[in-house]
């Protein structure tokens, strides 16, 4: 039983080893370098007090459907690898019709809008509004420089 447990031993030793974290920087302090960048800033979500002057379907566009085909929403995102113009805001291609049928029936990897959640009324005056784009709110923020950069 000795040599098993020699070998268990030996087993934790190299499982220790394999999590030693090395310090490529040449400090020791196991601090990120100050060279290093962390991840960017989390966008702000868009609300409807960045948009004071929204009328009706717009109101309801930034309360129901922003958040996913916003600048920064998944739905633009995987729009955004198909299409040149991903932000249905920016859009002038859209039509009314079709905004209500993609909403209510779902349409590649968006779900189905129920009008327990969005009523007949609401999604007929968001589409309304998608269909008179492009809109100017729709456009992509423009990237903001890194910090320590020149503006």
């Amino acid at each position: 039983m000795r040599g098993g447990g020699f070998i268990l031993a030996a087993a934790a030793l190299l499982a220790l080893s394999a999590c030693e974290i090395k310090d490529t920087s040449g400090g020791s302090s196991g601090e990120p370098s100050a060279g290093a960048a962390g991840p960017p800033p989390m966008p702000q979500p868009v609300t409807l007090a960045d948009r004071p002057e929204a009328e009706a379907g717009e109101r309801l566009y930034v309360e129901h459907c922003i958040m996913c085909h916003g600048d920064v929403g998944m739905g633009t995102g995987l729009l955004a690898r198909r299409l040149q113009v991903p932000l249905l805001e920016a859009r002038g291609d859209l039509t009314a019709d079709y905004v209500i049928q993609a909403a209510r029936m779902g349409i590649g990897n968006m779900p189905q809008i129920p009008r327990g959640e969005v009523s007949d009324e609401e999604l007929e005056q968001i589409a309304d509004y998608l269909a008179a784009g492009p809109h100017p709110a729709g456009q992509m923020p423009a990237a903001a420089p890194a910090e320590g950069e020149a503006q």
